[in-house]
C-alpha cells in the first residue's frame, strides 16, 4: 500500500497538535509551585465537569429523556455511597439495559 506525503504529514500534524496540549502544561506547572487555593480549587474541576455533562444528557432535550433520568438516580446513590468508579458505571449501564429491555 503506497501512503501519500500529504497523509504522513497530515499525521504527524495531527500527532503533534494531541501532544502539545498534554505536553505544556506539564512543562509549565512542574516548575511552579501552585498555591494552596489553587490545588483546592483543581479538586472541584472533575465534578464540574462531570455535573455538566450529565446535566446536558437529562436536561437539555425537547422532551425529557425519562429512562436516563430514572438511571440516573441508582447511579447517584452508588457514586455517593460506594465513591467506585467501576460499580457507578456498571450501575448506569445495567439500569439503562433493565428499563430498555423492559420498557
Amino acid at each position: 500500500m503506497e501512503m501519500r506525503l500529504d497523509v504522513i504529514l497530515l499525521l504527524l500534524a495531527a500527532g503533534a497538535v494531541t501532544l502539545v496540549p498534554r505536553i505544556l502544561p506539564l512543562l509549565v506547572f512542574s516548575k511552579l509551585q501552585i498555591p494552596d487555593w489553587g490545588l483546592k480549587w483543581l479538586n472541584y474541576i472533575p465534578i464540574a465537569i462531570l455535573a455538566a455533562l450529565s446535566a446536558q444528557v437529562l436536561f437539555m432535550h425537547e422532551t425529557i429523556q425519562w429512562d436516563y433520568l430514572i438511571a440516573a438516580i441508582p447511579t447517584f446513590l452508588v457514586a455517593i455511597y460506594t465513591r467506585s468508579l467501576l460499580g457507578t458505571v456498571l450501575t448506569g449501564v445495567i439500569v439503562i439495559i433493565l428499563l430498555r429491555f423492559f420498557f
